[in-house]
């Protein structure tokens, strides 16, 4: 039969887990009650100081942003606020800069950063400068001021001035003495002339233009000077600008070698050999590298820096002489000219200052560079360091077609090298480095200090043979060679001299070349290269003044005269070849 509709079969189940957690609840009830009250409040310190710790010591995966305002009060800044910001080059609130909190503190008199991208760890950027600080860099700065002046009046747009005649030259058509120009003014202060140098390169600044241009002389006037800039300033305009320019000439290393044509049209995209024959410069090729690397770091674009990697790989793996290298290099072969001069002055020079700089704008990461540094310093002690036989002052002669000759001869622009080995010192390559530094400091010192007008010529020659005759001089000068350029090599070298050793001679001698340059080179509207430096009475102005016056022989002489040595932290940064810095990178 069949149960009634309302019977059921009930299934009691005994939830013994349930039944245990309840006579555990009471258990530990219990045991609570039974603790004094002294022990129950160790038990509650005890775990409030646990819950402390573990939401302070929890990763934080969010960065915070902060703002130094004028009295260095920190603020914390939100994103939802940089975001409407309004200003698109910079991020700035209230004209305070924001940067990530975990990098703030290595950073110094910030002032401008670019819009949320921030810098590496070690890129510093927008640094506050605030005018000379004694007669000596008052006076550097009027002198300036003196020549720029001028330019604006005479010359505005154009690649020189001519301030005899009062008039400009043009040789690319890039406003030359205006990107040179840029760090300087903003270096020394100069806001309001920086600003109208920045207007230009806003609105003038044009690079699609049907003209060639010598690839090593943009790079380091043109690019450096607005990869240097935006560096200092942290305004994203210098990097734009430094973007397109590159792009125009990456169709330099479109070689079978890799190595560069020297010639490239910045409106065409087009390159070719220079029209003197086969070869590159040396010299030129194996110099754009701080500058392409830097803007791939800047941009984020690994094109520039893959370029130029190449082609340093390249010469790296072509045979020398104990380090030394010819000064010619073909670029559809890749191989260098045989037998061509070995020289540290024109085509040649700074080869061995961009191996060294490479090395620290990399963080000393990358060994064959300082590898080919050391053998190059080793190869020119053994090959081209010689003494005049009077005094025994020591220069760098040249070796000279295929018997490898010497020649006594050296360029002034070779009295650069005596301050890239104090560098190379002070970052542990080697103490007799600096022995030679300061051996050739004083020889590129009295290539000035023996010219009537205390100003030294563009090539100097030493006597090496003794001789019984009292007047024999330790150097001559040729009629051709006796010009001075206003050139920044020597200037250059006692910066670094100076700030490596605290040696105030170095200044001294600096300040009496300043003096020479007053007395001699100064005009009504400027300052002029000279065609003669060993007649007071008949120096012969040539009417020129190059864009590295003011992009380097200036500024390096500012420099010189900081008391304090902390205008530029040379562990920081690093110089191109026109005096631009540019940031040290971890790796």
């Amino acid at each position: 039969m069949l149960p009634p509709k309302n019977d059921y079969i009930s299934l009691n189940i005994n939830d013994q887990s349930s039944t245990s957690t309840r006579e555990t609840s009471k258990s530990l009830w219990r045991k609570w009650n039974q603790l004094s009250r002294f022990q129950r409040t160790i038990l509650y310190l005890l775990l409030i100081t646990m819950i402390f710790i573990f939401f302070n010591i929890l990763p934080n995966t969010k960065k915070t942003k902060i703002t130094f305002t004028n009295d260095n009060t920190i603020i914390p800044i939100t994103k939802k606020q940089i975001n409407n910001n309004n200003n698109d080059d910079i991020n700035m609130i209230n004209n305070n800069q924001v940067i990530d909190e975990p990098e703030f503190q290595q950073y110094n008199n910030i002032n401008d950063i670019e819009d949320e991208k921030i810098q590496d760890n070690n890129k510093p950027i927008g640094i506050k400068f605030t005018g000379p600080k004694n007669k000596r860099q008052i006076a550097v700065v009027n002198a300036f001021k003196h020549s720029w002046n001028n330019y604006c009046k005479y010359a505005w747009g154009h690649d020189n001035i001519k301030p005899i005649s009062r008039s400009y030259s043009d040789w690319f058509g890039l406003g030359l003495t205006i990107v040179d120009s840029l760090d300087t003014m903003y270096i020394m202060g100069l806001n309001d002339d920086f600003n109208k140098a920045k207007k230009w390169i806003n609105n003038s600044l044009i690079f699609n233009i049907d003209k060639d241009v010598n690839l090593f002389e943009v790079t380091i006037r043109v690019l450096g000077g607005l990869l240097g800039i935006y560096h200092l300033s942290g305004d994203k305009l210098f990097l734009n600008k430094a973007i397109d320019l590159g792009d125009r000439m990456l169709p330099a290393f479109t070689t079978k070698s890799g190595v560069p044509y020297s010639d490239v049209n910045l409106g065409t995209k087009s390159a070719h050999s220079p029209k003197w024959g086969p070869d590159s410069s040396t010299s030129e090729v194996t110099s754009l590298q701080l500058e392409f690397r830097d803007l791939s770091r800047s941009s984020g674009q690994p094109r520039f820096e893959a370029a130029v990697a190449k082609v340093s790989e390249h010469v790296h793996n072509l045979e020398k002489k104990d380090g030394l290298v010819p000064i010619f290099i073909n670029a559809n072969t890749g191989l260098f000219r045989e037998y061509s001069t070995i020289t540290l002055g024109a085509r040649g020079d700074s080869y061995y200052e961009y191996l060294l700089k490479q090395y620290l704008q990399t963080g000393q990461k990358i060994d064959y560079l300082r590898d080919d540094y050391m053998l190059a310093i080793h190869g020119i002690q053994k090959h081209l360091v010689k003494k005049t036989a009077k005094n025994k002052y020591v220069f760098i002669a040249e070796l000279i077609g295929t018997s490898r000759e010497m020649k006594p001869k050296m360029d002034h622009l070779v009295c650069y090298l005596p301050g890239t080995l104090a560098l190379g010192s002070h970052n542990g390559l080697s103490d007799e480095h600096m022995e030679l530094a300061k051996e050739l400091t004083k020889t590129c010192y009295q290539t000035y200090a023996i010219q009537p007008t205390f100003l030294a010529p563009e090539i100097t020659y030493f006597n090496v043979q003794s001789s019984d005759d009292d007047n024999q001089m330790d150097m001559y000068v040729k009629t051709t060679d006796a010009h001075n350029l206003l050139r920044p090599e020597f200037i250059e070298t006692l910066f670094y001299m100076w700030y490596f050793t605290g040696n105030k001679t170095y200044q001294d001698w600096g300040w009496q070349i300043f003096q020479a340059f007053e007395n001699y080179t100064r005009v009504d509207y400027g300052y002029t290269s000279i065609g003669n430096v060993r007649n007071t009475q008949n120096v012969r102005p040539r009417d020129m003044t190059e864009s590295f016056w003011f992009g380097e022989t200036l500024k390096y002489l500012y420099l010189l005269f900081d008391d304090e040595r902390k205008l530029i932290d040379l562990d920081k940064w690093v110089f191109n070849s026109e005096g631009h810095p540019l940031p040290i990178y971890d790796s």
